[in-house]
C-alpha cells in the first residue's frame, strides 16, 4: 500500500481538504490540530500571493463554507484551523476545547504558516481571521510574530469578560484558586441555547454542522482555561501595539437576557459587543471598527442581508488596509 496522502477530501467535500499537523503531546497524551483549505478542483495550479488563514471560537471548528468561498472569490486562498482538542482535532482521550495557555496555541499557529507558505511560497501575505476566541488568540499570536500577519480581521473578537474589566477582576482570584488545585473540573453554568436558536438549521436558523463538535449545551467550562483567557484579557486591557492594520467587526447590539426574546435573532447573544469595541481601539494605532445592524454573534452565520452587508465592509477595508 502507498503512503496516506497528507491532504485529504475533508468532511464539507470535495472543494476542501484536510491535514494532520501533528504536535507535541501533553499531559493527556497525543495532540493533533487540523488545517484546512479550500482547493475548488477546476482550479488552475497557479500561487496566489494572499492567503487568509481563519482561527474559530470557543465550543466550535471550521464549518463556514460560505466565508471560504467569499476569500476565494476576493482572489484569496484560504485555510482555515482547527486548534488542538476542537473539532476534527478533538480526540477521544482528550478534555475538549481545554487550554491552560493561550500560547501553546503557537504550536499549531505556527505550523499553519509554513504550511501556507510551503503552498504559496515564502512571500505570500498572510491575513489572520478571529471569531470570537480565535480573535482573542489571534491578536496574541500577532504580537509575538509581528513578521508573520500582514492585517488582522476580528470577528465579534472576545477581548473581554462580559460585564467589563471590574467583573474580570473581581472573578480572577476565584477562578485561579480553582484553577490552582482543579484545572479541568467542570464550573457551573447555564447554556440557555439561545444562540444555537438563531443559527441551527431546525431550531430557526438555516446552518447545519456536526453537533458532537459544536454541542448544546456547550463544551463544560473549566478553570484552568478560564484563567487563561482571563489572563489573555488583561494583556488587552493594558493596551497593545499591533503594527498591522486591524479590522475589529461586530453586531450593532447586544442581547443578553435569561429568557429568550424575538430580538435575540438581530443581536449578539454571547459578548458584549459595546465592551469589544473600546477594547479594539487598545489593540494598536490602526484599527477600524465596524458595527453589523442585525448581525449575530458570529456575523459570517447572520442571515443573508446582514452577511452580505458584512463582507462588503470587509471588502472595503480589505482594499484599502489589507494586503499593505
Amino acid at each position: 500500500m502507498g503512503a496516506k496522502p497528507a491532504w485529504q477530501t475533508d468532511v464539507l467535500g470535495p472543494d476542501f481538504q484536510a491535514r494532520t499537523v501533528d504536535l507535541a503531546d501533553d499531559d493527556e497524551g497525543q495532540v493533533v490540530a487540523t488545517l484546512v483549505r479550500l482547493r475548488p478542483p477546476s482550479d488552475e495550479p497557479v500561487r496566489p500571493a494572499r492567503a487568509v488563514l481563519y482561527v474559530h471560537g470557543w465550543n466550535d471548528y471550521f464549518f463556514q463554507t460560505g466565508l471560504a468561498r467569499y476569500w476565494h472569490a476576493q482572489g484569496a486562498a484560504f485555510y482555515a484551523l482547527d486548534l488542538r482538542k476542537y473539532g476534527r482535532s478533538l480526540r477521544p482521550h482528550q478534555t475538549p476545547n481545554y487550554i491552560d495557555d493561550l500560547a501553546t496555541y503557537d504550536e499549531e499557529l505556527d505550523a499553519a504558516v509554513a504550511l501556507i507558505r510551503r503552498d504559496l511560497g515564502q512571500r505570500a501575505r498572510i491575513m489572520v481571521m478571529g471569531h470570537s476566541t480565535g480573535g482573542l488568540i489571534g491578536v496574541l499570536w500577532a504580537e509575538r510574530r509581528p513578521d508573520e500577519v500582514s492585517a488582522l480581521v476580528l470577528n465579534s473578537p472576545w477581548l473581554e469578560l462580559t460585564g467589563s474589566s471590574v467583573m474580570r477582576t473581581l472573578s480572577t482570584p476565584v477562578v485561579q484558586r480553582l484553577a490552582a488545585v482543579q484545572p479541568k473540573n467542570p464550573m457551573i453554568t447555564i447554556d440557555p441555547g439561545f444562540y444555537t436558536r438563531t443559527i441551527l438549521a431546525g431550531q430557526g436558523g438555516e446552518w447545519e454542522y456536526d453537533t458532537a463538535w459544536r454541542p448544546t449545551p456547550y463544551f463544560p467550562i473549566r478553570p484552568g482555561w478560564l484563567r487563561a483567557v482571563l489572563v489573555g484579557h488583561a494583556h488587552v486591557a493594558r493596551g497593545m501595539n499591533l503594527p498591522m492594520p486591524i479590522l475589529m467587526a461586530a453586531s450593532a447590539r447586544s442581547v443578553i437576557a435569561p429568557r429568550w426574546r424575538a430580538a435575540m435573532l438581530e443581536a449578539d447573544t454571547v459578548l458584549d459587543v459595546d465592551l469589544l469595541a473600546r477594547r479594539a481601539v487598545l489593540l494598536g494605532p490602526v484599527v477600524t471598527v465596524v458595527r453589523i445592524e442585525g448581525g449575530l454573534h458570529d456575523l459570517t452565520l447572520s442571515p443573508a442581508p446582514v452577511r452580505e452587508h458584512f463582507y462588503a465592509e470587509v471588502t472595503r477595508w480589505t482594499a484599502a488596509y489589507g494586503w499593505g
